[in-house]
């Protein structure tokens, strides 16, 4: 009985594990490209110095970002758009087809991830480290601007070291 017991929790934590791995690939799925339609309410939002794939339902021939420096999109192909942040903030994304008519007009809104990152205040000045497994220094937008040329050095040196 005990035999039996033990099979019958073995293929529960089976089914449980199964369906958790299930769902979390249609999730990953889901989130890797977004569709963006004229009639969109909500926002994009993308994450700073990432990228992104928006797919739209007709053929694009022009994208315009409202403000080039907050975001910037690329078309891929004619029905793939790649939305890459570029500082904080919200701009708009208007996507048009070979005769200017709007495919698409939604808000996109850049945002920093906050996870892993550990921001220090000292004083007035502001430092980010992101913290995965260990803390490394980063560039980030209002950080100090001595530390700030300090990561970016210390990137470059890295680089220019493995090449």
């Amino acid at each position: 009985m005990a035999g039996f017991m033990s099979i019958k929790i073995n293929k529960l934590v089976f089914v449980v594990i199964f369906t958790f791995i299930a769902n979390l690939f249609t999730t990953v799925s889901l989130v890797q490209a977004q569709s963006v339609t004229s009639d969109m309410a909500g926002s994009i939002s993308v994450n700073v110095n990432m990228a992104r794939v928006l797919r739209i339902n007709a053929p694009a021939a022009t994208v315009i970002i409202g403000n080039p420096g907050i975001a910037d999109v690329t078309i891929q192909d004619s029905q793939t758009l790649i939305l890459t942040g570029k500082s904080y903030g919200q701009t708009n994304l208007i996507v048009l087809d070979s005769a200017g008519n709007p495919i698409a007009d939604t808000l996109i809104e850049v945002i920093q991830t906050s996870d892993d990152v550990v921001t220090v205040y000292m004083g007035l000045a502001r430092i980010t480290l992101a913290c995965e497994p260990v803390c490394q220094p980063t560039a980030t937008l209002g950080d100090n601007i001595e530390f700030t040329s300090q990561a970016i050095s210390s990137s470059v040196l890295i680089e220019e070291a493995a090449q």
